[in-house]
């Protein structure tokens, strides 16, 4: 099983760069199995651009989730701090390896789904 989430064009291009190694959650998906993850790149992309492997999940409080991932976040302390505002714990995706799709998927036509506001499983 897979789950799809949603991610801004920027970061999405910096997972497959290699230069953001996490991906940050303030919820998670609780299905069990979940391996890969598919990056839906929203506006104005809106296309599955690739994949990833889930190496681990980290969840703990914001303050050392920072401490533990920030070399490798992609994103600022205080973008950081914003996202997880009002939250006490969060969740960090270690991404491991990487596919870059050629031909982008429409989200819609592929899999009959909107894009999610957090994520969705796909069955494949």
């Amino acid at each position: 099983m897979k789950v799809l989430l949603s991610i801004k064009p920027k970061y999405a291009q910096q997972i497959f760069d290699g230069y953001k190694r996490y991906e940050y959650r303030r919820s998670l998906f609780k299905k069990e199995g979940v391996k890969h993850i598919l990056v839906y790149a929203s506006s104005p992309i809106k296309r599955i651009i690739g994949e990833f492997e889930i190496l681990n999940i980290i969840y703990d409080d914001i303050e050392k989730l920072w401490e533990k991932t920030k070399v490798y976040s992609g994103i600022s302390k205080s973008a950081f701090f914003t996202y997880f505002s009002n939250k006490d714990k969060g969740y960090a995706i270690e991404i491991g390896r990487i596919t870059k799709y050629e031909n982008p998927i429409i989200l819609d036509k592929h899999y009959g789904i909107t894009p999610p506001q957090s994520f969705a499983y796909i069955s494949q």
